[in-house]
């Protein structure tokens, strides 16, 4: 297992933040939220053109991680639109985009686009779903309830993607959180010094980005099982969902703990960036629901790593 991405990954990764960026980075989402329509009229021809519907995350290695760059880039910009969604679309031309569901009242992030959606429960239920019209944007973040029909077959063999992506979108959202704090801390004075030369801040700042920096190996790890078709994919991509809820819990409570109450207000990009990530947080699942799940698949067996029997996996 290799830590970092391929060089050919790493780089459209980097690509991807610059033209995000170019597109009109944080003000993407500000946009979105105002005129909905910007989510395919501005935000799909910057993905379009970076040629991210032409990966094919099922069958090349490098091409499932540099899905999973553009994801991670995506989230960096708090990008209103259902990039890993899109990625983990099933084989076949059938469908645009793949959508893990679960409860009574399933929903995804995927108002107002015209696309065709696929779904997956935990269990492996195939479906299509159709987006049901639900209050304003500004509320639902884009989420709407989902009206599902039912699809003959088993699907599991697509969760373990449709799994891991999103939190490479959340790992993203996580990076630039952390980054925001630093640049807070460094400029913001008390007592005449910058809040960066206090203790607790170094502190609280160095747990969230040990968090951070463990969500990011689990990721690597989670592509690197998806990669060689483990049988325990799905497991994996379970553990990577759950710390990265964690994580989130620790770095955004951090980031705005240190931010203060004016990471709260509209006028900080913190604001928008906590706030879109929360259907990332508790769609399909949460982390409770997402600890049962992952408890009821590896029993007292426990998970399976770098160094189970046999060795070497």
């Amino acid at each position: 297992m290799r830590i970092e991405l391929a060089p050919e990954a790493a780089e459209f990764g980097r690509e991807v933040v610059r033209a995000l960026g170019a597109a009109g980075g944080d003000e993407l989402v500000r946009r979105a939220e105002q005129d909905p329509r910007d989510r395919q009229r501005v935000i799909e021809p910057v993905l379009t053109g970076l040629g991210a519907w032409e990966l094919a995350p099922r069958r090349d290695a490098v091409e499932l991680e540099a899905a999973a760059a553009l994801c991670r880039g995506a989230g960096y910009w708090a990008t209103p639109y259902p990039v890993a969604e899109r990625l983990a679309r099933p084989a076949g031309p059938d469908h645009d985009g793949l959508i893990v569901v679960a409860g009574a009242e399933p929903a995804g992030p995927v108002a107002g686009l015209d696309l065709r959606w696929a779904t997956v429960t935990p269990g492996g239920a195939r479906g299509t779903a159709r987006p049901v019209p639900d209050g304003p944007v500004r509320d639902s973040a884009f989420v709407a309830p989902l009206d599902i029909r039912p699809l003959e077959g088993d699907g599991s063999a697509d969760l373990a993607l449709a799994l891991t992506l999103p939190c490479w979108t959340l790992l993203g959202m996580l990076d630039r959180a952390l980054e925001l704090a630093r640049t807070h801390v460094s400029i913001r004075e008390q007592f005449g010094r910058p809040l960066a030369q206090f203790q607790g801040v170094q502190f609280q700042l160095t747990d969230a980005e040990v968090e951070r920096r463990g969500v990011d190996l689990l990721a690597r790890y989670a592509l690197w099982s998806i990669q060689t078709d483990r049988p325990e994919a799905v497991d994996d991509a379970l553990a990577l969902r759950l710390a990265a809820l964690e994580a989130a819990d620790i770095v955004f409570r951090t980031a705005h703990q240190l931010h203060g109450a004016v990471g709260f207000c509209d006028e900080t990009t913190l604001s928008w960036l906590s706030r879109y990530s929360l259907p990332l947080r508790r769609l399909p699942f949460g982390a409770v629901a997402t600890e049962q799940l992952l408890a009821g698949r590896v029993g007292r067996r426990g998970l399976a790593g770098l160094f189970s029997d046999p060795a070497g996996v």
